[in-house]
């Protein structure tokens, strides 16, 4: 069956830094895109970026775009999230989901904390 499982979340200072990272398994990884979103206390799902299957073309939401890097590696069916100059707005859970944008994810993993505070 088809997993996503989320790692790497925590807490950081503003200006900081933290990686995330998203172990997939149960299907063909090297065929799909992959997206980041999240979900910030009190508000609804944000697409947060996505990437192509072969590692062709990126995406940011303008929120994250210049702070935010996403990559994948398919020969370990693992997609990342590099985030940068952390902001207390980025707080919020961050889920790896199969397919590009909310609209196409069809498979989610079960997230991931980001707490950004001093």
């Amino acid at each position: 069956q088809v997993q996503l499982v989320e790692s790497g979340g925590g807490l950081a200072q503003p200006g900081g830094s933290l990686s995330l990272s998203c172990a997939a398994s149960g299907f063909t990884f090297s065929r799909y895109a992959m997206s980041w979103a999240r979900q910030a206390p009190g508000n609804g799902l944000e697409w947060v970026s996505g990437i192509y299957s072969d590692n062709s073309d990126t995406h940011y939401a303008d929120s994250v775009k210049g702070r935010f890097t996403i990559s994948r590696d398919n020969a370990k069916d693992t997609v990342y999230l590099h985030m940068y100059n952390l902001k207390p707005e980025d707080t919020a859970l961050y889920y790896c989901t199969r397919g590009f944008g909310l609209d196409q994810a069809d498979y989610w993993g079960q997230g991931t904390q980001v707490t950004v505070s001093s």
